[in-house]
Formats: structure tokens, C-alpha cells, sequence
């Protein structure tokens, strides 16, 4: 996917950090993250506000596979935003973390928080590959994001766990093995701890 070019600072911004900020009566101008970040610090009245820019990171999971993680950092609402993502296709994908701060925290200790909690969420395995297809591993437990499959026309959605893009189908599949079990199911910010 080409770049896209922002409308403030017109400089060439990846699609996954840019923002249509704006508002129907004054229209949309499209942002990257360090022009929308300076736009709601201005807009919030927030004096020193800096964007800062994190190189990407290599993590490993609890199988031994390697994740490169991309960051982006948004000033949303009252609070200073940080995501971890990888990239599918241009898009983010797989496996996507978040920590939620005040505006005026240090964001390199809010990077810190994020990493620790990738770490203790890469190190869970909650499938394992089978003749049938993923199953639900010994633990019993899943945890990962719901998000929409872009191949269905339905608005069917898609589970991702374990940094793996499982169809509604699959998923219906693995958990079809444990018919008369009872369950639990929670949802959680995805800034909260799971």
C-alpha cells in the first residue's frame, strides 16, 4: 500500500498511522500520528506535549516465534494511548497490545509497562496445531481480540489468539470438542490485563 501523504505537515505517513481527524460541518483532514498528536494537544490546551517516535521491536512468543512489533502513540480523549501491532498486508494484524496513560506520563514508562505486558501475554500458548485443525490446548483457557474478517460479507467476525487470525468457522470447530462443557466468556478492554 502506498504512502499516504499527511495534510499538515505533507510528509508521507504509512495508512496505519494516519487519522481522519476532523468534523462533518469543517471537514476531514487526513493526519499522521505526530500532526494529529500536536492538533488534540493544541485542541486539549496541553502545554509540552511531545510525540515521540519508538523503533520497532523483535519478541519472541512461548513457541519460539519471532513477532516484530510496530508503535504508535495517540493523544485520545484525557489520556496518552500507546499500541503495539504487528503488520499484515500493510495493516496492523496478529498479535495487538495497548497501554492507556494520563497525557503527562513519561511514555517511555508507559513503552515499559507495554513491553512487560507483551511479554507475559507472548509467553501464554492457548492452541496447538492438530490433524483436525487448531485445538484448544491442555490449558483449557483462550484468550486473544475479536476483530472482523475482511473475507466475509456478513459482518462475521474473527478471533485472533495467539497472534493467529482464527475464521468464526474455526473457531466454532474448536470449540465444538467440548459440547455439554460449561464456559465463561469475558470481554476486556484492550488495554486491560486478560
Amino acid at each position: 500500500m502506498p504512502p499516504i501523504t499527511c495534510d499538515a505537515c505533507h510528509q508521507p505517513a504509512d495508512d496505519h498511522d494516519v487519522v481522519n481527524y476532523g468534523s462533518m460541518e469543517a471537514g476531514y483532514r487526513r493526519l499522521c500520528g505526530r500532526c494529529f498528536n500536536e492538533a488534540a494537544a493544541t485542541r486539549l490546551g496541553l502545554q509540552g506535549f511531545e510525540h515521540v517516535a519508538f523503533e520497532p521491536i523483535r519478541m519472541l512468543d512461548g513457541r519460539g516465534a519471532e513477532h516484530e512489533f510496530r508503535f504508535r502513540n495517540w493523544l485520545c480523549g484525557t489520556g496518552l494511548a500507546i499500541d503495539a501491532f504487528e503488520l499484515r498486508d500493510g495493516g496492523p494484524a496478529g498479535y495487538r497490545f495497548q497501554v492507556i496513560g494520563e497525557p503527562d506520563d513519561d511514555p517511555l514508562e508507559l513503552l515499559g509497562k507495554l513491553i512487560v505486558k507483551m511479554r507475559r501475554a507472548l509467553a501464554l500458548t492457548h492452541i496447538e496445531d492438530t490433524d483436525h485443525g487448531p485445538q484448544v490446548n491442555d490449558g483449557l483457557v483462550l484468550r486473544g481480540t475479536v476483530d472482523s474478517d475482511p473475507d466475509e460479507d456478513n459482518r462475521v467476525p474473527m478471533i485472533v489468539i495467539d497472534g493467529r487470525e482464527i475464521s468464526w468457522d474455526e473457531f466454532g470447530r474448536m470449540v465444538a470438542t467440548f459440547e455439554g462443557w460449561q464456559f465463561k466468556l469475558e470481554f476486556r478492554d484492550r488495554s486491560e490485563e486478560v
